[in-house]
């Protein structure tokens, strides 16, 4: 199988933008249809009026730091159509621009072939969650921008990418921690990022509110992670086993995310030594997005999303460094089809919850595995260079 290089460096770059320009377009035309925004918009609210940010006993509703409203009050202000342009904007801008800086960081030839096709592959399973205005977009980029200036030793740029991840979802804490074990000297800086984000809604709402509101914040997350009786349905690993009828015990599931936490830990820390920088900001992060989107107890369908663009973009990297093969062509397949299989009802009712841990499990895994290899046979070449 052969894929066309010239068609897809106009082709998969094209339909990304149109397809953005398509979600504006929607966002103007009905701007509270299929969005999450008014989750945002209420946590704003809230905390411009002292009223509580989170309903305890919801799974649903505003579920981000406190930091969050606060940045976001400008954009309410903005009104629903001005502020949802800028929103969906600011997201997607962000992402396309951490894509765009990878792939100058990978170096070699057919660099504009190697964004289009990835972000081509990418888009069917990232629209959906940028048609919702989901943070998730925006944690996405930055996590990307973070791993990026961080291995690069950019301590301006990490503290920044660092801040602004942390704002978008608390779960950028994990891609925090991995970034700490592979660059030890810039903890300080990702600590001192930390505390910023803390500190920041103070200077919005006055201390002993947002004190309750921290108290409050830090039960949620830990009920989220342990209890399993809400109506939320996960779609992380646990969900193939559920719908089998063989659900895992909450502590199994921890164990399995303990050491599935550990592999990625390790993984990391090889890539980063073995691979060249470029090859190994991308296999690190698509790593870290492995974990962040089946192993967090805390996934749904538009959490998929997060690993779409790097595992696009991996994918296309595949299709340049073997040109072409079997592995790659069923990979870009299962991604692309992947994506789609939200789209009609039917199809998505049977899918759900189990197919997309299972699908981005063997991508992610296959992806892994191949960069595993590069790495190994660079070690294997290298020692018979010096042998």
């Amino acid at each position: 199988m052969t894929i066309s290089k010239p068609v897809f460096d106009r082709l998969g770059f094209g339909l990304w933008i149109g397809a953005f320009l398509v979600v504006l377009a929607l966002v103007l035309w009905s701007p509270h249809t299929r969005t999450v925004w008014q989750a945002y918009i209420d946590g704003s609210v809230a905390l411009q009026a002292g009223l509580p940010l989170y309903d305890t006993q919801s799974e649903m509703g505003y579920l981000y730091a406190p930091a969050f409203a606060a940045l976001y009050t400008p954009i309410v202000k903005l009104g629903p159509h001005l502020g949802g342009l800028v929103w969906h904007s600011i997201g997607f801008a962000v992402l396309t621009y951490a894509a765009m800086r990878q792939v100058r960081k990978l170096g070699g030839g057919e660099l504009t072939w190697l964004l289009s096709f990835g972000l081509f592959l990418a888009l069917p399973m990232a629209v959906g969650a940028i048609r919702n205005g989901q943070a998730t977009i925006l944690l996405t980029g930055a996590c990307w921008l973070l791993t990026l200036s961080a291995l690069e030793g950019r301590r301006a740029e990490t503290f920044f990418w660092a801040s602004l991840a942390i704002i978008a979802k608390p779960t950028a804490i994990i891609m925090l921690l991995l970034v700490g074990a592979l660059r030890l000297r810039l903890i300080p800086v990702l600590v001192l990022a930390l505390l910023f984000v803390l500190a920041l809604p103070y200077a919005f709402a006055p201390a002993g509110y947002l004190n309750d509101q921290y108290r409050v914040f830090i039960q949620m997350l830990t009920s989220m992670a342990v209890d399993n009786t809400s109506h939320f349905v996960p779609t992380d690993f646990t969900a193939p086993f559920t719908t089998i009828g063989l659900p895992i015990p909450e502590i199994g599931a921890t164990i399995v995310r303990m050491v599935m936490a550990l592999f990625t830990l390790s993984a990391v820390i090889w890539f980063d030594r073995r691979l060249e920088q470029g090859k190994a900001a991308l296999a690190i992060f698509l790593t870290a997005t492995f974990y962040m989107c089946v192993f967090n107890p805390r996934v749904e369908p538009n959490t998929f999303a997060m690993i779409a663009v790097p595992a696009g973009l991996a994918i296309a990297l595949l299709w340049r460094e073997e040109r072409g093969g079997v592995l790659a062509s069923v990979l870009s397949t299962t991604l692309f089809v992947t994506g789609l299989s939200g789209v009609e009802r039917h199809v998505h009712d049977f899918l759900f919850p189990w197919f997309r841990p299972v699908a981005v499990t063997f991508i992610a895994g296959s992806l892994i595995w191949w960069f595993w290899a590069k790495a190994r046979e660079k070690v294997v070449n290298a020692g018979v260079a010096n042998g």
